[in-house]
């Protein structure tokens, strides 16, 4: 397993790093989640990411619970959860003082924590005064329930008013960002964050490597019966269901097809490859993936061997296939 040093930090997260988004506590048993984990582990991997409204916090249960059986040490171990989504009630969601420490709290009863090494905000709240928030995720560390704060999907613009108001308070900014990013969706990390990884050297845990699978290539044919998109009851894998079957989707599956001729001449998998794509870019402190049995895992982490084949002229031809790198270059002459 390769190591990073998330963001300006001395603390380093395994590469590949394993999330529960969607799976554990819903889509699988408690028991498969376990073995996923302990699998995981093994690899080296030592980065788990989960969020309050994860399964309606099952998420963090069943991975607490994993934490406990396996009986690892704490110091190996980097644990992250996000807070936004934590209830029904008008104070269970958002970014509000009450709402980070109390939803701090209960992540950490769940889990069966003293403390999250990571902890994040799981979307921006434009409702809140980000003093607010800054002093909020501020007052969590220094009880010694986070060690570091981040956020997720934020804009670079939310990011960079977080950093001025720590910065004139004299408290901690945030540490990571966490969005998505993969070989379809590339405009936030490759160009709108820039100057965030320049300024303030922000770490980036990024979700969604495989495009929720779609670069995997299982839905070339179709939709199979026990993939994430064949949830009926999850909102997000309806719209991505409903993306696919549209010229859009038809276009990327199609480039999906491209993909894996071109994983077979590196002898790998389509995941293989467009985790490695991911993990070539210097800017991304881990790749969170996903996976409902263990042997999704051990395939994912042969990714790392895929980097160094990703030479000048490989790299040219996965730009020549996706056909989407955003333009850093602007003329601003008139004509």
């Amino acid at each position: 397993m390769e190591y990073r040093y998330l963001g300006n930090s001395g603390l380093m997260v395994s590469a590949l790093s394993l999330g529960g988004w969607v799976t554990y506590g819903g889509q699988v048993s408690p028991e498969i989640a376990q073995k996923c984990m302990k699998t995981a582990f093994d690899l080296g991997i030592n980065f788990f990411d989960t969020a309050e409204v994860y399964a309606g916090g099952q998420c963090e249960i069943d991975m607490g619970v994993a934490i406990r059986k396996f009986g690892w040490a704490r110091s190996d171990l980097v644990i992250s959860t996000k807070l936004f989504w934590g209830g029904k009630g008008r104070n269970e969601r958002g970014l509000s003082r009450k709402h980070i420490i109390e939803g701090t709290d209960a992540s950490l009863k769940r889990l069966q924590l003293d403390y999250v090494d990571l902890l994040y905000a799981h979307r921006p709240d434009p409702d809140t005064p980000m003093e607010e928030i800054v002093r909020a995720f501020n007052h969590v560390i220094n009880q010694g329930k986070a060690f570091y704060w981040g956020t997720s999907e934020w804009s670079a613009q939310q990011i960079t008013e977080a950093h001025a108001v720590a910065g004139r308070l004299n408290l901690i900014a945030p540490l990571m960002e966490q969005p998505q990013y993969n070989m379809f969706h590339r405009d936030r990390i490759e160009k709108e964050y820039l100057p965030l990884f320049k300024n303030y050297k922000m770490g980036a845990t990024i979700w969604s490597p495989l495009a929720s699978g779609l670069l995997s290539g299982k839905y070339n044919e179709g939709i199979p019966s026990d993939s994430r998109l064949a949830l009926q009851d999850n909102a997000v894998m309806k719209r991505l269901r409903d993306a696919l079957d549209t010229e859009d989707g038809r276009v990327k599956i199609t480039k999906v097809k491209k993909l894996a001729h071109l994983a077979k001449q590196l002898d790998c998998t389509t995941s293989q490859l467009a985790l490695a794509w991911c993990l070539k870019n210097p800017n991304i402190s881990s790749v969170i993936t996903g996976a409902s049995k263990p042997s999704q895992i051990e395939e994912n982490v042969k990714a790392l061997s895929i980097v160094p084949l990703l030479t000048e002229e490989i790299m040219t031809s996965l730009e020549d296939i996706l056909a989407n790198k955003p333009a850093l270059d602007y003329n601003f002459r008139s004509s």
